[in-house]
């Protein structure tokens, strides 16, 4: 009996320090998640699939730098619906100290969730371009990624070994290329039209950026005064698009974004409508490729036509809900100011810096983002429109633009139906 309370003493004993031990479990990891004396979490949800093992990269560094720090970084993007993805962190709780925002419409969409960051250090250093999209009020509410820009990506050997000595930059002279292409053998064009975005933000875009003022039809269009059908300057738009069915290859429905890039890159078609941003997946699969831009034409205005759309293509910002604002300002001033992360801008992530000071890595660039910078230089440049079109504008559009690229609408009816869209999507 004696024996049976000794046993019985001791583990209760242990029992009670077991439970001990949970409780501080408990206590430190508390701490962890954003006590004053643990390690705090920040967290980061970001939509550029191609900079992805870089930020990981990034991430190591950053928190070697500032100990007690822990980045929680998350991508969503490439075939997936970002914005989405976005709303469904907010409704559901987790929402992310830092996001990104597209400016424009998105600027309006998030307002209320974003921290103003007029009196960050790194303001005075943006590009005047980039402050553009996402200030309001005179104040501004993001930190630029980059310049972007896209167009006709194109491999230059497969157009010499098609005998094109000549850029094209008219519709005509574009389509005499394709024809030289496919006598060779060569697929002139491989289309991601899979894709929403590809359709909807960057193709659409074009008819939109060459209208007399691009600005204005917006607005028209948001106030009923403007329509799509009949348009001038979106009926020539449309042979572009038709033009890319008809020299493309058999499936573009079903061919999505990394399918599209892998089959550009391994040389099995000579042009796809894409931007700099794919620098980076093409050379980790042919890094000798030899590729350039090529403007997207709709008529056989040489001068018009001769442009890249170019623009910011997404933004960082801080939840101004989030306990850790001062912890998500430290990030993005450290990414824009500090030796490490000037390099991962320029190096590691390849952009187009959207700050005076820090400078472009030429020969990291590679072809594509050189070819920007060309452009953008030369004042040779389109608009972004497509972040001025109503919230959900993406996939209801991209929609009905794939019922046209499977033949179920005619130009028409695809103008007829984006217009219904447009007018009850702005009044959402």
């Amino acid at each position: 009996m004696k024996k049976y309370s000794k046993l019985a003493l001791v583990m209760v004993l242990a029992f009670s320090t077991l439970l001990a031990g949970c409780g501080g479990a408990k206590e430190d990891t508390k701490e962890a998640d954003g006590g004053q004396s643990g390690t705090k979490t920040l967290k980061i949800f970001q939509f550029k699939v191609e900079i992805a093992e870089a930020m990981n990269k990034m991430k190591e560094e950053y928190e070697k730098e500032h100990p007690g720090i822990k980045l929680d970084i998350q991508t969503v993007g490439g075939g997936s619906d970002y914005g989405a993805a976005l709303k469904a962190k907010f409704a559901s709780g987790d929402q992310p100290d830092v996001f990104n925002v597209a400016g424009y419409r998105d600027l309006n969409t998030w307002f209320e969730k974003l921290e103003d960051l007029s009196d960050q250090p790194w303001v005075s250093d943006v590009v005047d371009v980039a402050k553009e999209p996402m200030t309001k009020d005179g104040k501004l509410y993001g930190q630029p990624m980059a310049i972007e820009g896209y167009g006709f990506i194109y491999n230059k050997d497969l157009f010499a070994k098609a005998g094109i000595t000549e850029l094209p930059k008219t519709l005509t002279e574009l389509e005499a290329a394709a024809q030289k292409l496919q006598a060779a053998g060569i697929t002139p064009f491989v289309n991601g039209y899979q894709e929403t975005w590809i359709l909807a933000n960057h193709l659409l875009n074009i008819g939109f950026a060459h209208q007399k003022d691009p600005n204005a039809f917006v607005t028209g269009l948001n106030e009923g005064k403007e329509k799509m059908a009949g348009n001038a300057v979106l009926d020539e738009w449309t042979k572009l698009f038709d033009l890319t069915l008809k020299y493309g290859q058999k499936n573009p429905l079903t061919t999505d974004y990394n399918t599209e890039i892998t089959t550009f890159a391994s040389g099995e078609a000579a042009m796809t409508q894409n931007g700099n941003w794919t620098q980076v997946q093409i050379d980790g699969i042919n890094p000798e490729l030899n590729i350039g831009f090529l403007p997207m034409p709709i008529n056989d205005n040489a001068e018009q036509n001769d442009k890249l759309p170019i623009g910011v293509p997404n933004n960082w910002v801080v939840n101004k809900d989030s306990k850790m604002k001062d912890e998500a300002k430290e990030f993005l001033n450290w990414l824009v100011t500090s030796e490490t992360g000037k390099k991962y801008i320029a190096e590691d992530f390849k952009f187009i810096p959207a700050f005076k000071s820090i400078e472009a890595n030429k020969e990291l660039l590679g072809d594509l983002g050189s070819d920007v910078m060309k452009y953008s230089q030369e004042g040779k440049a389109l608009s972004w429109e497509f972040n001025k079109f109503p919230d959900g504008g993406m996939n209801e559009f991209g929609s009905q633009m794939q019922g046209y690229v499977a033949g179920n609408v005619d130009k028409t009816q695809l103008f007829e139906a984006l217009e219904q869209s447009w007018a009850s999507l702005k009044t959402k």
